[in-house]
């Protein structure tokens, strides 16, 4: 621990955020994707899960539960540990550096993915803002690789969804189709986010905390033009259509939208006063966002039907729905304008990570080199930004948002244990902030998050596996070979 907290004092980036600041990094982040795009899919359900229909405000109710006795545990060594790398970095003086590579794999999927989910999100509601401003992006440059999309008479074009089926129906089916080749707004949306991150994390915060404060607004205006069609006699009926399993796989799916406090912990080494100021950032964001997710989806799913709801802009689609179609054309602008808040803070988290493991050798030293001008890892922000401007530009959201989730519940169980295993092996060393009851919490946090695991279809458990299978094959090929750990006996010996 000792060398941890010795790198985070020698560390090149530049300490210029506040409580406020990495609050609203926090909610930047939470309130995003998962409020405005993925509660329609958990709600109406997916090709491979099951919709919590009107129960999806439970299932936020549990996933909120299990990510604030994760965010107790993160706080508390984010108070002992106030180092970039997050998880990785906890699970390094946890468990070791095997582990600690594990859990940094698994980082580098949960953000590396998860900021595609959003990019393909913030694409769905900057294709429906230009439709409304009657200019229509070719369907094949406008979608994920391989998606059908159908050519409306108007000469609109949209990608077929449940809602749009079934209202047409056998009308669609004679239109002419056209398979998209890629994403080309969500390449673009990902490059300039990246752009942003280059020059500094103290421009990138005040970007970000006007996004939010715009998105909160979006936030209030959906609910007091959407409640007045609040119908629960009519929408809440049934109120959990597939049960419990729904309502579990509906948390499962949504838990990607509370990413957001655990990216606040990667910019320990950028924070004022973070044993102090970091704990409170991540339990504020939470609470807030967690309340807000709850009231959005209790009035999308009290609005319309749900399948109205299946598609990428759930939100707007419901406005129009009943009615409101000035408001949703309104609401998509402020979501189009502050959703890359998300990618921005999401992005960020993936880049600090990358800088921790290559500066521990695990990755390559490029990786944790500083711009000298600006204060931040130049390669590592180009290289992610590019990566998730590919992915962004290819794959479908619905597998983005079930690869992050499990890459998220998956940290949060190995942070969990982490306290309680420093709580046994170091109970001597500070920690400004402790976590309540940490064997009740700790347990609590576990149990919940593998049963969220459990809920999450077959096929994201065996992308799951893959994807670790190769890390362990990097990791014992060059991490190894090339860790800090590693190398300093072989200086021992050499001296």
């Amino acid at each position: 621990m000792a060398l941890l907290l010795k790198e985070s004092e020698e560390s090149s980036l530049k300490r210029s955020l506040n409580v406020t600041e990495l609050t609203f990094l926090g909610i930047g982040a939470i309130i995003g994707t998962g409020i405005f795009v993925l509660t329609g899919e958990a709600a109406a359900g997916t090709e491979h899960a099951l919709g919590a229909g009107p129960a999806l405000t439970v299932s936020f109710v549990i996933t909120g539960l299990a990510c604030l006795f994760a965010a107790l545990c993160y706080a508390e060594f984010t108070s002992m540990i106030p180092v970039s790398g997050s998880a990785y970095t906890y699970a390094y003086n946890s468990f070791g550096e095997l582990i600690a590579w594990i859990i940094g794999w698994d980082l580098i999927l949960e953000y590396a993915i998860g900021n595609v989910a959003v990019a393909i999100g913030w694409s769905g509601y900057f294709k429906n803002l230009l439709d409304g401003f009657g200019l229509h992006l070719p369907g094949w440059m406008s979608a994920s690789t391989g998606t059908q999309m159908v050519q409306l008479p108007s000469g609109l074009w949209t990608a077929l969804n449940p809602a749009l089926e079934t209202k047409y129906g056998n009308i669609i089916s004679t239109f002419p189709h056209i398979t998209a080749l890629f994403n080309l707004p969500a390449i673009v949306i990902t490059l300039l986010i990246t752009l942003l991150l280059y020059i500094g994390i103290k421009e990138s915060a005040r970007v970000n905390s006007v996004l939010v404060i715009i998105k909160l607004l979006m936030v209030g205006i959906f609910l007091w033009f959407g409640l007045p069609h609040f119908k629960p006699d009519i929408y809440w009926e049934p109120f959990a259509p597939n049960g419990w399993d729904g309502i579990m796989t509906g948390a499962a799916l949504v838990f990607f939208a509370y990413v957001g406090f655990d990216a606040v912990s990667t910019t320990s080494e950028e924070a004022k006063n973070p044993q102090r100021d970091l704990p409170r950032a991540m339990i504020l964001a939470l609470v807030v966002c967690t309340i807000l997710y709850i009231i959005v989806a209790g009035t999308l799913t009290g609005m319309v039907p749900l399948e109205i709801l299946a598609n990428e802009k759930p939100v707007a689609e419901a406005l129009i729905y009943v009615g409101e179609t000035n408001i949703a054309l309104l609401v998509a602008i402020g979501i189009t304008i502050t959703m890359p808040s998300v990618l921005l803070v999401m992005q960020l988290g993936q880049i600090r990570i990358l800088y921790a493991m290559s500066r521990d050798g695990l990755l390559g030293s490029t990786f944790c080199k500083v711009n000298k001008r600006f204060f931040t890892p130049s390669f590592a922000t180009i290289t992610v930004g590019l990566f998730v401007a590919l992915l962004a530009g290819t794959i479908d959201i619905g597998i983005a948002a079930e690869l992050t989730n499990i890459g998220t519940l998956f940290a949060f169980i190995l942070v969990a244990i982490g306290i309680w295993i420093l709580r046994i092996k170091h109970p001597e060393s500070p920690r400004k902030f402790k976590t309540p009851a940490y064997k009740i919490v700790c347990s609590l946090c576990v149990l919940i998050c593998f049963a969220l695991m459990i809920a999450l279809p077959l096929v994201t458990w065996i992308r799951f596996v893959l994807w670790m299978v190769i890390g362990i094959i990097i990791y014992f090929l060059f991490g190894f070979k090339h860790s800090r750990l590693n190398e300093l006996p072989k200086k021992l010996f050499a001296k």
